[in-house]
């Protein structure tokens, strides 16, 4: 340890290099893909480059934190860097769409791992106020890589060509894995090693179910067909045999006993509906900009910018705030804050402007970095740091799958409440049109039916507006846009919604003291 201690300095610059080259990739790849799909094809199947991704991303991340515990950081944490190169490799140097979506999942691998590890070393290395500190520097790089993370592929894009937005991986990666392998020392339990393989194969099985479930729900299978069905019966099963399990192993995945904590059920809690809220209503707040507005997607993307300013300011200055309003107040102020920013974007109308977006955007920013590294710093001050790897890790694990329900409810929200709409204000019109017009009006209304928001992509199309004549154009475009406001409405309304619910959860967590730093060692910390 103190070895380990005399070359912080060497092992946070890796962390920063290896989070933020990990976080990067995700905004880039997405800058990437006509230029992919242009050279390989494959764009009915574009979308999983980004959910094989997520897939393997998503059900890693709990298991990498207890085989932290078990093996140690520095094996773990330098295995989930290997494999995130190896997969950038094979990614670059993929010839087929298949292929490409293959190493996607690998190098998806690689990321599940390294992102709790960094917040797990973090907990080791720190106490609580430097912790409440470091974890909103860290959580700040994944706003970074938001904000320049499209321009930095756009560059690569022009200037090389798509397979260097995986190649440039490599470099970075080889000196984060340098520096972490010279300054991370491992913290192992003692003991014999049982690794729970029956845990991970039902956990595993019964993740990717669920998760296949909902990203394909109501989008490529209607809720109540024999797929999607199959999918979410796949889960129950192997997600109850993996409950069952759990409760009987030495050494469970995912330690049911960490429920029996309030301070565990109520923060995995309130991090898995923060992230339901978050996540569902952000993703919808540039279909508005580009198609009530009327700004291009570059443009867009800059609503956003503010946003994660405003969230990276208060991500790294409310963990000194923290110890001055105490844990459960200022969390308490973050999710509120987090609701008027979505009542204010509730209340958008045709009539709003750019600037007024992006101030709603920073008020939502604000209450997202007052909230988002308490709730791995309370569970890491609740819990001994033989147990840190898995309880922050299942923390980690909670709110992302909660990213993805609120993705999945928000967009229901939004196709029900389309559909209502567009029966009533777009089926009278469509109605009225001359029968030369029969085979666009029986497109439109089966859309209405399946796929409203298929209907407003055409906003975003200047080639399919193109194609409209301009008398019916004139007023259908009006009836979308008024229908995508009032739809989008209940969206924000949902979303806040959860939001308060996590916030009211709040009033139930005990006292959680943040632990204060040896006074020389906070020396030490501010010379270096």
């Amino acid at each position: 340890m103190e070895e380990q201690m005399k070359n912080r300095g060497l092992l946070i610059a890796g962390l920063l290099v290896a989070m933020l080259f990990a976080a990067l990739d995700g905004t880039i790849v997405g800058t990437a893909m006509p230029r992919i799909v242009g050279e390989l094809g494959g764009l009915g199947v574009m979308t999983w480059l980004t959910t094989a991704y997520m897939l393997s991303s998503t059900t890693v991340v709990p298991i990498a934190g207890k085989l932290a515990d078990l093996l140690g950081r520095k094996s773990v944490y330098v295995t989930g860097l290997i494999t995130f190169m190896v997969g950038s490799m094979l990614c670059g140097m993929a010839e087929t769409m298949n292929q490409l979506i293959f190493f996607r999942a690998l190098q998806g691998i690689g990321g599940g791992i390294m992102m709790p590890m960094a917040m797990i070393i973090i907990g080791d290395i720190f106490t609580g106020q430097q912790r409440a500190k470091w974890q909103g520097v860290f959580g700040a790089i994944y706003g970074l890589s938001s904000i320049v993370g499209p321009q930095i592929g756009g560059w690569i894009v022009d200037s090389l060509n798509w397979r260097w937005v995986f190649y440039i991986n490599l470099p970075v990666g080889i000196i984060a894995t340098i520096l972490i392998f010279i300054a991370l020392k491992s913290f192992k339990a003692t003991g014999p090693v049982k690794i729970d393989i029956w845990g991970m194969f039902t956990m595993i099985a019964g993740v990717v179910s669920l998760l296949l479930g909902l990203t394909f729900g109501g989008k490529d299978y209607p809720w109540g067909s024999w797929q999607i069905l199959s999918l979410f019966g796949s889960a129950i099963v192997f997600l109850t045999s993996f409950l069952v399990i759990e409760s009987r192993v030495s050494e469970p995945i995912l330690p049911l006993r960490l429920f029996q904590s309030k301070t565990f059920s109520l923060l995995s809690g309130i991090g898995f509906l923060m992230s339901v809220g978050m996540f569902g209503a952000i993703m919808f707040v540039p279909l508005f900009m580009q198609g009530v507005i009327g700004i291009s997607a570059s443009e867009s993307g800059t609503v956003m910018i503010p946003m994660m300013l405003s969230m990276m300011l208060t991500s790294i200055f409310g963990g000194r705030l923290v110890h001055k309003l105490g844990l459960r107040t200022q969390m308490l102020i973050g999710m509120l804050t987090m609701s008027a920013g979505f009542w204010l974007l509730s209340g958008m109308s045709l009539d709003t402007m750019k600037l007024s977006a992006m101030c709603y955007m920073v008020v939502l920013g604000l209450g997202m970095g007052l909230v988002m590294p308490l709730i791995t710093i309370a569970l890491q001050e609740s819990f001994p740091k033989s147990e840190l790897g898995v309880v922050t890790s299942s923390s980690q694990f909670f709110r992302q799958i909660g990213g993805t329900f609120g993705m999945t409810i928000l967009g229901a929200v939004m196709n029900v409440q389309s559909s209502g709409l567009l029966q009533t204000k777009l089926v009278p019109f469509l109605e009225k049109l001359p029968p030369q017009s029969h085979e666009m009006v029986q497109q439109m209304e089966g859309m209405i039916a399946t796929n409203p928001q298929g209907l407003y992509s055409m906003m975003y199309s200047p080639e399919t507006l193109a194609q409209i004549p301009a008398a019916i154009g004139d007023t259908l475009l009006p009836i979308l846009k008024s229908s995508m406001v009032d739809s989008l409405h209940y969206v924000f309304l949902y979303g806040m919604l959860f939001v308060l619910i996590g916030a009211v959860l709040t009033f139930f967590l005990g006292k959680i003291t943040i632990s204060k730093p040896v006074k020389d060692e906070e020396d030490k910390e501010v010379a270096a």
